[in-house]
Protein backbone atom coordinates (compact mmCIF):
# COMPACT_ATOMS: atom_id res chain seq x y z
CA UNK A 1 0.00 0.00 0.00
CA UNK A 2 1.58 3.20 -0.95
CA UNK A 3 1.65 5.86 1.69
CA UNK A 4 -1.02 8.40 1.60
CA UNK A 5 -0.60 11.84 -0.32
CA UNK A 6 0.85 14.53 2.00
CA UNK A 7 -1.74 17.29 3.45
CA UNK A 8 -2.23 21.01 2.25
CA UNK A 9 -1.42 23.64 4.77
CA UNK A 10 -0.39 22.54 8.06
CA UNK A 11 -2.67 19.51 7.67
CA UNK A 12 0.22 17.14 7.56
CA UNK A 13 2.40 18.90 10.64
CA UNK A 14 -0.77 18.07 12.71
CA UNK A 15 -1.88 14.59 11.33
CA UNK A 16 2.02 14.26 11.66
CA UNK A 17 2.10 14.84 15.34
CA UNK A 18 -0.23 12.48 16.21
CA UNK A 19 0.50 9.36 14.38
CA UNK A 20 2.20 6.77 17.04
CA UNK A 21 1.08 8.63 19.66
CA UNK A 22 -0.71 6.15 22.76
CA UNK A 23 -4.49 6.50 22.86
CA UNK A 24 -4.63 8.82 25.71
CA UNK A 25 -1.72 10.90 24.33
CA UNK A 26 -3.57 11.42 21.40
CA UNK A 27 -7.02 12.68 23.58
CA UNK A 28 -4.39 15.12 25.35
CA UNK A 29 -3.21 16.86 22.14
CA UNK A 30 -6.97 16.39 21.05
CA UNK A 31 -8.03 18.49 24.08
CA UNK A 32 -5.42 20.51 23.64
CA UNK A 33 -6.23 21.90 20.40
CA UNK A 34 -10.17 22.29 21.64
CA UNK A 35 -8.49 24.78 24.23
CA UNK A 36 -6.73 26.32 21.16
CA UNK A 37 -9.88 27.14 19.58
CA UNK A 38 -10.57 31.08 18.90
CA UNK A 39 -13.56 32.55 20.30
CA UNK A 40 -15.66 33.77 17.44
CA UNK A 41 -15.13 37.78 15.95
CA UNK A 42 -17.66 40.18 17.47
CA UNK A 43 -19.41 40.19 14.33
CA UNK A 44 -20.53 36.72 14.33
CA UNK A 45 -20.81 36.43 18.26
CA UNK A 46 -23.31 39.36 17.92
CA UNK A 47 -24.82 37.70 14.88
CA UNK A 48 -25.02 34.05 14.94
CA UNK A 49 -27.40 33.93 12.51
CA UNK A 50 -24.50 34.41 10.37
CA UNK A 51 -23.23 31.09 11.13
CA UNK A 52 -24.04 27.90 9.66
CA UNK A 53 -25.05 24.70 12.18
CA UNK A 54 -23.67 21.33 11.17
CA UNK A 55 -26.68 19.31 11.57
CA UNK A 56 -24.12 16.08 11.66
CA UNK A 57 -22.67 17.24 14.45
CA UNK A 58 -24.29 15.68 18.17
CA UNK A 59 -23.57 18.68 20.04
CA UNK A 60 -24.56 22.48 18.22
CA UNK A 61 -22.17 23.45 16.04
CA UNK A 62 -21.89 26.69 13.75
CA UNK A 63 -19.59 27.34 11.03
CA UNK A 64 -18.34 30.81 9.09
CA UNK A 65 -16.23 30.53 6.02
CA UNK A 66 -14.59 34.21 4.67
CA UNK A 67 -12.46 34.14 1.86
CA UNK A 68 -10.86 37.08 1.51
CA UNK A 69 -7.37 38.14 -0.36
CA UNK A 70 -7.09 34.58 -1.33
CA UNK A 71 -6.98 32.94 1.83
CA UNK A 72 -9.65 31.31 4.16
CA UNK A 73 -10.79 32.33 7.58
CA UNK A 74 -12.56 29.70 9.35
CA UNK A 75 -14.39 30.40 12.39
CA UNK A 76 -16.13 27.55 14.42
CA UNK A 77 -18.15 28.06 17.22
CA UNK A 78 -18.54 24.71 19.77
CA UNK A 79 -19.96 24.43 23.50
CA UNK A 80 -16.85 24.30 26.24
CA UNK A 81 -18.82 21.46 27.20
CA UNK A 82 -17.67 19.86 23.84
CA UNK A 83 -13.95 19.20 24.04
CA UNK A 84 -14.06 16.60 21.22
CA UNK A 85 -15.96 18.67 18.78
CA UNK A 86 -13.82 21.80 19.81
CA UNK A 87 -11.00 20.00 19.08
CA UNK A 88 -11.50 18.82 15.80
CA UNK A 89 -12.85 22.43 15.43
CA UNK A 90 -9.08 23.03 16.55
CA UNK A 91 -7.06 21.18 14.20
CA UNK A 92 -9.21 22.21 11.43
CA UNK A 93 -8.57 25.68 12.99
CA UNK A 94 -4.65 25.32 13.29
CA UNK A 95 -4.46 23.43 9.74
CA UNK A 96 -6.03 25.49 6.93
CA UNK A 97 -6.82 29.04 8.46
CA UNK A 98 -5.39 31.42 6.48
CA UNK A 99 -4.32 28.98 3.39
CA UNK A 100 -5.61 29.71 -0.01
CA UNK A 101 -9.06 28.53 -1.36
CA UNK A 102 -7.29 25.41 -3.24
CA UNK A 103 -5.38 24.24 -0.57
CA UNK A 104 -8.82 23.65 1.76
CA UNK A 105 -10.75 22.14 -0.95
CA UNK A 106 -8.53 19.63 -1.51
CA UNK A 107 -8.37 18.03 1.80
CA UNK A 108 -9.82 14.46 1.17
CA UNK A 109 -13.08 14.04 3.27
CA UNK A 110 -11.72 11.12 5.15
CA UNK A 111 -8.64 12.82 6.24
CA UNK A 112 -9.78 12.27 10.07
CA UNK A 113 -8.53 8.86 9.60
CA UNK A 114 -5.00 9.98 9.70
CA UNK A 115 -5.13 11.11 12.91
CA UNK A 116 -5.40 7.47 14.56
CA UNK A 117 -8.36 8.70 16.64
CA UNK A 118 -10.79 5.80 15.31
CA UNK A 119 -9.84 3.88 18.83
CA UNK A 120 -10.53 6.58 20.88
CA UNK A 121 -13.45 8.50 19.29
CA UNK A 122 -16.63 7.47 18.59
CA UNK A 123 -17.35 6.75 14.79
CA UNK A 124 -20.15 9.36 15.34
CA UNK A 125 -17.99 11.90 16.14
CA UNK A 126 -14.93 10.93 13.72
CA UNK A 127 -18.30 11.53 10.99
CA UNK A 128 -19.09 14.76 12.68
CA UNK A 129 -15.46 16.11 11.61
CA UNK A 130 -15.94 14.53 8.11
CA UNK A 131 -18.98 16.59 8.52
CA UNK A 132 -17.89 20.25 9.70
CA UNK A 133 -14.93 19.79 6.83
CA UNK A 134 -17.74 18.87 4.02
CA UNK A 135 -19.51 22.68 5.30
CA UNK A 136 -16.26 24.18 5.53
CA UNK A 137 -15.46 23.13 1.43
CA UNK A 138 -19.17 23.73 0.64
CA UNK A 139 -18.68 27.50 1.67
CA UNK A 140 -15.16 28.20 -0.09
CA UNK A 141 -16.77 26.72 -3.04
CA UNK A 142 -19.76 28.87 -2.80
CA UNK A 143 -17.28 31.68 -2.08
CA UNK A 144 -14.81 30.75 -4.86
CA UNK A 145 -17.24 29.36 -7.35
CA UNK A 146 -15.77 26.46 -7.78
CA UNK A 147 -17.10 22.87 -8.81
CA UNK A 148 -16.63 20.23 -6.19
CA UNK A 149 -14.25 17.27 -7.53
CA UNK A 150 -15.60 13.81 -7.35
CA UNK A 151 -12.60 12.53 -5.95
CA UNK A 152 -12.17 13.84 -3.05
CA UNK A 153 -15.59 12.20 -1.86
Amino acid sequence: MSAAAPLPGRLDEIVEAFTDLPRDVKLELLLDYANRLPPLPERYAANRDSLERVHECQTPFFVATEVEDGHVRLHFDAPDESPTTRGFAGILHAGLDGEPPDDVLAVPADFSARLGLNEAVSPLRLRGIAAILGVVQRQVRTQTRQSPVSTQH
